[in-house]
C-alpha cells in the first residue's frame, strides 16, 4: 500500500473488510454521500461467514490482549489518540460528507474519539478489584474481568461517535471487539475505527469490522463466542436485538432514545430559551437519541416563545454542511425523510398547527414548528428522528412533570428558568436518564454514565464511571496456602 495515501483514501478499505486485516469481500455497499447523492465511494459487505471467521478468530486472540501489561494496553489507545489528532481535518471532512452533517459536527466527533481514547487510555490502570472479608489464612478476592467478545451494532447519525464510546472501553478492559456498522455509514462507523487501530498497534485479530445488514447483526448476536452485545438504534430493531440475545442468554445494553422534554418555566429568559429549544430540536437535522423532541412551554410565554422558533425556523439556512455555510444538512435517506413528513402530516391532519417547516427539498428538510400537540399523535409518543419541535402548553410546574413524564421512556430531559432551587425541584421528579438545568437535551461529556428507562433503552447504562460494570464481570478469587481438610 502507497504509504503517501491520505490516512482515509478509499484505495486502503475500497471493497475490503477487515478481519485479522484488510481483506477483499464478494460484495460490497455503495457509500452514498447524502447532500448530493453521489456515490463517495465502496466498501466491503462482510457474509454470514465472515462473522463466524471473526468471531472465531476474536475469540482466540482476545486472551493474549487481555494479558497484556496495562502500560502496553494503554499505549494502544495513546497511540490512537494521536492518530486522530493528526489527521483531524480529514476525518472530520468525510464524516460530514458520510453522514450529512454539518462540518461542526463532523470535527466534535473526532474531538470526542480523542477523548475517548484518552479515557479508554487510563482505565487498564486503574484498580480492577477488591479485597473481600474473609476467614484467616484465605486471601478473598472480588475482581473485574472482561466478558470475551463484545459485538457493536452502531447507527449512522453519530458513528464515529456512538461506536466508539463501545469499542474503546470493551477493549480497554480486555475484551475483544466485533462491530457491524449501519451500512449507510460503514467508514465513519467502521473502517475508520479499524484504520485507527491498526496503525495504533492494536493485535490482529482482536477488532473486526463487519458492514451489512440486518442479517450480519443476527450472526453477530448468535455467534457462539459472542458474549456481549451493545445496540445502538431504534427502539424496534432494539426489542428484536434483546430477545435474540436473551434466547442465547447473553447480555445486551441497548440504547435506543425515547421522547425527549425540554421544560420552559414561565421565569425563564426567553432568548435564551428560544436558542436552547433550536438546537436541542433541530442539531444534526434531529436526528439524534436526546433531541428535544418535545418542548413543553409555560402558557404565559408561549406566544413570544414560538415567534422566536418560528422566525429562526424560517431564517436558518439548509443545504449542504460540507460548504460551512448552513445550518442543517440533509437527513440520511428518503426513507427517513418520508417518515418524518409522514409524521408532520398526520399531526397535523388530526388537530396540531403548522407553524412552520413541514416541506422539504429531496433530503433537505426545513426546521419545522408544531403546535398543539397532543398524546396519541406520532410526534408526541414517538422518536421521529427529524428536524421537527413539538410545542405543547402548561399552567403549572407539576403539569409540566406529568406531561414530561408521559411516555414510554426518555433518554434525556432538560428545565430552563431563573430559579435554581425551583429548576432541582422540577428536575428530580422527571424520568429519564439524563437531566439537565439550564441547557437543552443534547449533551455528552464522554464521561458520563449514558443510558434511560423504558423504551430509551433497557435500563443498562455505561460511559465513564458505568464503563467498568458494562464492559466486565465480577469473579470470585479465593487462595489458600494449602487444601484444606474436609470431612468426607
Amino acid at each position: 500500500m502507497n504509504q503517501d495515501l491520505p490516512f482515509l483514501a478509499p484505495q486502503r478499505w475500497r471493497d475490503q473488510i477487515f478481519i485479522g486485516g484488510w481483506r477483499a469481500a464478494a460484495q460490497r455497499i455503495d457509500i452514498i454521500e447524502p447532500a448530493t447523492g453521489d456515490i463517495l465511494d465502496t466498501t466491503g459487505r462482510a457474509d454470514v461467514a465472515h462473522v463466524a471467521e471473526s468471531a472465531v478468530l476474536a475469540h482466540r486472540s482476545q486472551p493474549a490482549w487481555a494479558a497484556l501489561p496495562a502500560r502496553e494496553r494503554a499505549a494502544v489507545f495513546h497511540k490512537a489518540a494521536a492518530l486522530l489528532q493528526q489527521h483531524f481535518d480529514e476525518l472530520a471532512l468525510w464524516i460530514t460528507r458520510e453522514t450529512g452533517g454539518i462540518l461542526p459536527k463532523g470535527q466534535h466527533e473526532v474531538r470526542e474519539a480523542i477523548t475517548f481514547c484518552h479515557v479508554a487510555a487510563a482505565m487498564p490502570m486503574q484498580p480492577q478489584g477488591q479485597v473481600l472479608p474473609s476467614v484467616p489464612g484465605r486471601l478473598s478476592v472480588a475482581r473485574r474481568v472482561p466478558h470475551g467478545v463484545v459485538g457493536v451494532i452502531s447507527p449512522f447519525n453519530f458513528p464515529l461517535i456512538l461506536t466508539l464510546r463501545v469499542v474503546a472501553p470493551a477493549l480497554a478492559t480486555g475484551n475483544a471487539v466485533l462491530i457491524k456498522p449501519d451500512p449507510r455509514t460503514p467508514v465513519s462507523g467502521g473502517q475508520l475505527i479499524a484504520r485507527i487501530f491498526e496503525e495504533a498497534g492494536l493485535p490482529a485479530g482482536v477488532l473486526a469490522v463487519l458492514p451489512g445488514g440486518a442479517d450480519i447483526g443476527e450472526a453477530l448476536i448468535t455467534a457462539p463466542e459472542v458474549t456481549m452485545i451493545s445496540f445502538t438504534g431504534s427502539a424496534g430493531a432494539g426489542r428484536r436485538v434483546g430477545e435474540l440475545a436473551a434466547g442465547h442468554l447473553k447480555k445486551a445494553s441497548l440504547e435506543l432514545g425515547g421522547t425527549n422534554s425540554l421544560v420552559i418555566l414561565d421565569d425563564a429568559d426567553l432568548d435564551l430559551a428560544a436558542s436552547n429549544a433550536a438546537w436541542g430540536a433541530w442539531l444534526h437535522q434531529g436526528q439524534i437519541c436526546m433531541a428535544s423532541n418535545r418542548v413543553l412551554v409555560h402558557e404565559a410565554i408561549a406566544p413570544a416563545l414560538t415567534e422566536r422558533l418560528v422566525a429562526k425556523a424560517t431564517h436558518l439556512p439548509v443545504g449542504n454542511g460540507a460548504s460551512g455555510q448552513v445550518a442543517l444538512g440533509p437527513l440520511i435517506d428518503a426513507r427517513q425523510r418520508d417518515r418524518v413528513h409522514a409524521a408532520v402530516q398526520e399531526a397535523v391532519e388530526s388537530g396540531a398547527t403548522l407553524l412552520a417547516g413541514g416541506s422539504y427539498d429531496k433530503l433537505f428538510y426545513r426546521p419545522t414548528v408544531l403546535s398543539g400537540i397532543k398524546p396519541g399523535m406520532r410526534v408526541h409518543d414517538e422518536e421521529i428522528f427529524g428536524p421537527v419541535l413539538n410545542l405543547i402548553t402548561f399552567k403549572t410546574d407539576d403539569e409540566a412533570v406529568s406531561l414530561a413524564n408521559a411516555h414510554r421512556g426518555g433518554l434525556a430531559a432538560a428545565v430552563i428558568t431563573r430559579s435554581l432551587n425551583r429548576g432541582m425541584a422540577l428536575a428530580q421528579r422527571l424520568r429519564a436518564g439524563m437531566v439537565h438545568v439550564n441547557d437543552q437535551t443534547i449533551n455528552d461529556d464522554a464521561t458520563n454514565p449514558f443510558g434511560g428507562p423504558g423504551v430509551a433503552g433497557n435500563g443498562s447504562v455505561h460511559g465513564g464511571p458505568a464503563d467498568w460494570e458494562a464492559f466486565t464481570t465480577w469473579q470470585w478469587l479465593t487462595i489458600k496456602e494449602a487444601p484444606p481438610p474436609y470431612p468426607f
